[in-house]
């Protein structure tokens, strides 16, 4: 055995294991590397060193078999992983959301002048996200709690693309994938554009011959996206993410097997961020609500599997979301625990058996030391709390 820099690594050589790196990468096996692209995947993801086999070092060709133990090197994501504190990455991730505010409002313009939609700047913003979610998605997913009621068209795909983001690195899809799923779930519903204002603002329900007009945004966002040169997966998400698994959803009536799993995905995150919007004729619903109402769609319009598997992502209590812990004090969730969803960290502000704010106080549910426990989500008016005063005065740099 001998170990090596990752530096002095070549295509061939068989690594044994991993002994120096940074984060925490884990190695699924040990095994071959067979190019460079494979090298430079391990540098990527912070390997520093390593221990190879030299007498299995490959000449020239590969073996026509190798055992099932020692196949290719792999790596293993750490979905959870976070290069950065929440705090660290929250001022980039504050400038990403707006500057897509902005991007948002140029494209409409062009939209209702006749233009085409400059499609790179979308793009390199979904790569923006991307980057943000994989150093600290915890600073992004606080900021989708941000809302306003009267930016619904606005904020709302531009929180559908960062869940997508979220979604898709927790399912460890490869990050060329996901950088086409948050561009398709930025631009998902910019059709919506198309559809007159008085049904788009309508503040009650639709009458069926509205709504037919409603449904026809899907093929609007599709066209918008086509006409501008975009294809494959991302318009696929705007065209299709009103699909059913039972063929009872628009424009196409697609089921089963007919949608793939990037649309399921985006027709989850869809429904999630609509229900738990804030508008200006209804409140947001609350997460826990807004899963038991997905679940009960389950299995004739979302995947189950998926279902289960975004709501372990994105927790039961999301960051962002405003909860009472036990000693009544009140606090914003501001980031996530894993391994125990049920006790992630509280920024508290405020106290609801005193009403007044007090001291600004990270508590950690998950601490041994710590007496509190979570009780409830609530709303801001439940206590008349500035919640906006409060993301600008302690959690924004």
């Amino acid at each position: 055995m001998k170990t090596i820099l990752i530096s002095q690594l070549l295509p061939g050589m068989f690594v044994q294991h991993v002994t120096k790196q940074t984060g925490r990468i884990k190695v699924k096996s040990q095994g071959w590397v067979k190019t460079q692209a494979d090298i430079d995947k391990l540098k990527k993801a912070g390997i520093l060193e390593v221990e190879i086999d030299p007498d299995k070092t490959l000449v020239n060709t590969v073996p026509e078999k190798e055992p099932e133990s020692t196949s290719a090197v792999k790596i293993k994501r750490d979905p959870w992983q976070k290069a950065h504190s929440a705090e660290q990455e929250m001022g980039k991730a504050k400038k990403l959301y707006d500057e897509a505010k902005t991007l948002q409002l140029k494209a409409f313009k062009e939209i209702k002048a006749g233009r085409k939609i400059d499609i790179a700047p979308f793009r390199e913003l979904a790569s923006g996200f991307m980057d943000s979610v994989f150093r600290n998605q915890d600073a992004l997913a606080c900021l989708t709690q941000m809302r306003q009621k009267d930016a619904y068209l606005l904020e709302h795909s531009i929180n559908v693309s960062i869940l997508m983001s979220i979604f898709a690195k927790h399912l460890e899809i490869d990050k060329e994938i996901i950088e086409q799923l948050t561009t398709g779930a930025l631009l998902h519903d910019i059709g919506k554009i198309k559809i007159p204002d008085e049904i788009l603002n309508k503040p009650g329900r639709f009458s069926d011959a509205e709504f037919e007009i409603m449904k026809k945004h899907s093929l609007f966002s599709k066209e918008i996206l086509e006409g501008s040169g975009l294809k494959g997966i991302a318009v696929d998400i705007a065209g299709m993410h009103h699909e059913r698994l039972d063929g009872k959803g628009y424009p196409f009536g697609k089921k089963g097997n007919e949608i793939s799993q990037y649309v399921r995905m985006a027709s989850i995150v869809d429904v999630y961020d609509a229900l738990t919007a804030e508008r200006v004729y209804k409140a947001g619903m609350e997460p826990i609500k807004a899963f038991k109402i997905l679940k009960e769609g389950c299995p004739d319009s979302f995947d189950p599997v998926l279902l289960t598997k975004f709501i372990q992502c994105i927790g039961i209590h999301p960051v962002g979301t405003l909860v009472r812990l036990s000693s009544q004090k009140v606090g914003l969730v501001t980031e996530s625990n894993p391994a125990s969803p049920l006790k992630p960290i509280v920024k508290t502000f405020y106290s609801a058996k005193h009403s007044r704010y007090t001291e600004v106080q990270d508590i950690d549910l998950a601490n041994k030391k710590t007496l509190d426990t979570l009780e409830s989500t609530v709303k801001p008016k439940e206590y008349n709390i500035d919640l906006e005063r409060f993301y600008k005065n302690s959690i924004l740099p």
